[in-house]
């Protein structure tokens, strides 16, 4: 079953690659939405997937890239919207 995630990324998470390595990540697992920097430093994203892609992207989402210092990660479940594929927005 297809799920809709909201999902915030506090840290370290902003010139670390963050938004290009999760893109990578969601492409490899199937999963549809965007990602984004927000004002406040934290990294937005919406992923749409099915339940065990979407826990593998939540994971990763906990570890980042390299160079990326995750402090917390809220994972929020939406109203679908069926994204055609993975964008990262400026």
């Amino acid at each position: 079953m297809k799920k809709h995630f909201n999902i915030t990324v506090t840290g370290k998470v902003q010139d670390v690659y963050y938004r290009d390595s999760t893109k990578a990540v969601a492409d490899q697992l199937g999963i549809s939405g965007f990602i984004m920097n927000q004002a406040d430093g934290s990294v937005y994203c919406e992923a749409e997937g099915d339940d065990f892609m979407l826990d593998s992207f939540v994971d990763w989402c906990n570890e980042g890239p390299e160079r990326a210092v995750v402090e917390a990660v809220t994972v929020n479940e939406s109203e679908m919207k069926n994204f055609n594929n993975f964008l990262v927005k400026k």
